[in-house]
């Protein structure tokens, strides 16, 4: 299905039937990679899933987005069907979605339950070993910008970013690593703790990109929370271990 918010075709898929659950995909991912969580929700609720801009078949937004921005379309995504009243669940980028907008006051609906699987939004701490390697990273650019050395090694500064940057980086399209750069470097666990619905945290105790140390931390701040964890799975728990990660969310949605 197709719905034009703000001028962007908006690929996405409506399916069941009751209450709403609204679907948010982590970066880099698109709705067909939850084609296991929506087709076991679907079967006791409507399931709304889009791909957001940027990502699957939606076009990419038309500057590089924070994640105010995301949550700006998102609402308005929402707004589009009329609905008061909605659940959510979330993987990794849409965490970080679902964080902010749960922190903004007067929402025009109620967000009754949430799921988070292997959800972002806690900035890691770096280690000094990682502080020295971002500063001599920083200082070797500036040199290879300049023009004398621009014009010598025309692609060292893009050879730089490459092997330092992570596979969703260099997997970018310019903006959309422009995005991703907004997006990475804030920390949203100041408003975890705003979150007041029930709320299931599924997470894979092998994953790298969201640590397991993460789901602890939110399990704390969130006051009405549990944590089921996916042994031997990594940061696509519910891809890895799609029976307990479905039948965690069946139980947590029939609650």
């Amino acid at each position: 299905m197709i719905k034009k918010i703000d001028e962007i075709s908006v690929n996405y898929t409506d399916e069941g039937e009751g209450d709403v659950v609204l679907l948010l995909h982590g970066w880099g991912a698109n709705i067909t990679l939850y084609r296991g969580i929506i087709d076991t929700l679907k079967q006791t609720r409507r399931v709304i899933a889009p791909d957001m801009p940027g990502f699957g078949k939606t076009p990419e937004p038309p500057a590089p987005w924070c994640v105010d921005d995301y949550v700006d379309f998102i609402l308005k995504f929402i707004a589009s069907f009329s609905i008061e009243r909605l659940s959510i669940v979330v993987h990794s980028f849409g965490g970080r979605v679902f964080f902010k907008m749960n922190a903004r006051e007067n929402l025009p609906f109620v967000i009754e339950r949430a799921a988070l699987i292997d959800s972002a939004g806690i900035l890691p701490k770096k280690t000094l070993r990682q502080k020295c390697s971002l500063r001599l990273y920083k200082a070797g650019r500036a040199i290879m910008s300049t023009p004398v050395m621009h014009f010598l090694y025309p692609d060292a500064v893009e050879e730089m970013r490459r092997k330092r940057g992570s596979s969703d980086y260099n997997n970018a399209t310019p903006l959309m690593r422009a995005t991703l750069v907004k997006v990475v470097n804030e920390d949203l666990e100041p408003l975890i703790h705003l979150v007041l619905c029930p709320t299931l945290l599924i997470w894979g105790d092998l994953d790298t990109a969201t640590p397991i140390e993460d789901a602890r931390r939110m399990e704390e701040l969130i006051a009405d929370a549990g944590l089921v964890v996916c042994e031997g799975a990594g940061h696509f728990s519910f891809a890895e271990q799609p029976a307990k990660a479905n039948g965690a969310l069946q139980a947590f949605f029939a609650g």
